[in-house]
């Protein structure tokens, strides 16, 4: 018998809204005060070529105009990861890339790599060599996908869906410094509340780890067989000592692992067209921690 996690709602707007996810258009993508001239920023390539749910053209369209508004030259790219297409990258954005097999919504397990690896090599020489990578990856299927990927810098991708509070209607998941899921950190001095929007969870065991936003004992991880198909015995990890952010350096390079996507970009989701992400109550302070992210990867904090 099937244990209920969400109220009727909320699991209308999470499993048939994933299929409904839209741009937003009356986002706030303005920057006040940019952080370089117009189009004089960092080269930022937003990947587009693992089967991913958030792309340059799709669901990461306000992200991509919020650089673009900071002064950053935002494109896509479908090309498989080489030394080649990695030339002249500043920063690389994979977000929620999926294998063949599990696209556009066969999620279920198994959730196989996206990346071959050659690629992951690949990502990898890059990063060493002072490249930057954002990698976000979402609840399951997504974190299956980018588990060898997030392995290969010491990030342990739980594949299942992180949770802030029991079974019943679902409160917002806020991150912010008095409950301490906001570690204090002079990059995002001028943020103070973070929000989620449902994602994954990960350990990480790299030497030079700064978390970013930490989970505690109240946080769980379910890992179904099916996305959003929670049952009795649907295995349970606890959130404590876990991860949904969090900033690494490696080589001569950065990297920011993030366990969720919504909070980076604006959309519109559902029947309602209810705002996710950057519009959406509670992430006020979202559009300034994106950038905060993405600057200190390009090496501007």
């Amino acid at each position: 018998m099937r244990i209920i996690l969400f109220s009727v709602l909320a699991l209308a707007f999470a499993g048939v809204a994933a299929a409904q996810q839209e741009p937003d258009p009356q986002a706030d993508l303005s920057v006040s005060q940019p952080a370089y001239a117009q189009g004089a920023g960092p080269r930022v390539i937003i990947d587009g070529g693992h089967n991913n749910f958030h792309t340059v053209d799709g669901r990461y369209a306000p992200f991509a105009q919020l650089l673009r508004n900071d002064g950053m030259v935002v494109e896509g790219s479908t090309a498989p990861f080489t030394d080649a297409s990695l030339r002249n990258v500043r920063v690389l954005v994979i977000a929620n890339p999926l294998a063949s097999v599990n696209a556009p919504d066969h999620w279920e397990l198994p959730t196989p790599s996206a990346f071959t690896p050659a690629e992951i090599a690949a990502v990898h020489r890059f990063v060493e060599n002072g490249g930057a990578l954002f990698l976000i990856a979402d609840h399951m299927p997504f974190a299956g996908a980018a588990h060898d990927l997030g392995a290969s810098f010491g990030i342990q991708f739980e594949n299942g869906f992180a949770l802030s509070s029991p079974p019943g209607p679902q409160q917002p998941d806020l991150f912010t410094r008095d409950n301490g899921g906001l570690v204090d950190d002079p990059i995002f001095a001028n943020v103070h509340q973070v929000r989620t929007f449902t994602g994954s969870a990960f350990r990480s065991t790299g030497d030079h780890t700064r978390p970013v936003l930490r989970l505690n004992a109240h946080w769980q991880v379910l890992k179904p067989q099916v996305a959003w198909e929670f049952e009795d015995h649907t295995p349970t990890v606890s959130g404590d000592g876990l991860l949904q952010g969090a900033l690494l350096e490696v080589g001569h390079g950065r990297v920011a692992v993030f366990g969720e996507a919504a909070m980076f970009t604006a959309q519109v989701a559902g029947p309602q067209r209810s705002p996710m992400g950057l519009r959406a109550e509670g992430a006020e302070e979202n559009k300034q921690f994106a950038l905060d992210v993405v600057n200190w990867l390009a090496g501007a904090h």
